[in-house]
């Protein structure tokens, strides 16, 4: 049997305790995509460069890995069943500032640039060189941490309601995590809506600040075929709206939703 003497004991213990704060410090990075071999691989890599790993294989197990782990970084996918990755997107942003990078395909342009306007920080596209993602990985942390991993901001050129998004710079409506694609008028009509969720605005009203003209007799059949075509876009179902709603009599209105 080996005795250790009194001095290698302390230095034993000295080392397993710098080893255990060296586990707790290493940052964790949550990949999530429903191919077990991706997920596998990527999770090997970044172990390899010394970080801790989390699994999930669509957005639900994303969100509960969320609500279990103290997570630094997402690695995100896109297409994934029960819920899709940009889905996943708007439900994190309403509570975490975790820096988030999408996993892309290149034939899905449009998934690009909707994780970017729902607050997605990065993309990388798939199949992923390792050296690119490990070096994005590295700045987005850097920059997270030097920003004290601040809550999220308010957006002034977002507006979220629910699960609509209307991004004014890019002039885009995200409905759900998909895009949607609405004419210059009903964009407008949309914007008007969104901007006062709520208030119920007369054909009249809806005509003079979208056209810019007084309105007449005829603006009500007008106003009412482009709230249709928005309706048919962002509506899931339109015989039960969700957001955009008529109040007979008066106009329209946008339902409020947190």
């Amino acid at each position: 049997m080996v005795y250790m003497n009194k001095r290698q004991q302390p230095q034993g213990l000295k080392y397993r305790q710098e080893q255990g704060e060296q586990l707790m410090d290493r940052e964790t990075i949550l990949v999530v995509d429903d191919s077990r071999e991706i997920v596998y691989s990527i999770s090997e890599l970044l172990k390899y460069e010394g970080y801790q790993v989390v699994k999930a294989y669509d957005g639900m197990e994303a969100l509960d890995a969320l609500e279990k782990e103290k997570i630094d970084l997402i690695l995100l996918d896109v297409m994934m069943p029960k819920m899709n990755g940009l889905s996943a997107l708007m439900k994190l942003r309403e509570r975490h500032r975790i820096p988030v990078i999408i996993l892309s395909a290149k034939t899905e342009e449009s998934d690009k640039v909707s994780g970017l306007v729902l607050g997605a920080d990065d993309y990388v596209e798939k199949p992923y060189n390792a050296s690119e993602l490990i070096a994005r990985v590295k700045a987005h942390l850097r920059r997270y941490h030097a920003w004290g991993g601040a809550a999220p901001k308010t957006d002034e050129d977002r507006i979220v309601n629910g699960g609509l998004v209307l991004d004014k710079k890019q002039r885009l409506v995200i409905v759900e995590g998909e895009e949607v694609h609405l004419t210059a008028t009903e964009y407008k009509i949309l914007e008007l809506l969104m901007e006062h969720p709520g208030q119920v605005f007369s054909a009249e009203q809806i005509y003079e600040n979208v056209w810019q003209e007084s309105a007449n007799f005829a603006v009500e059949n007008t106003v009412m075929v482009h709230i249709r075509h928005i309706r048919e876009k962002v509506e899931i179902d339109t015989r039960k709206p969700r957001y955009v709603k008529v109040v007979w009599g008066i106009g329209y209105k946008m339902e409020k939703y947190k």
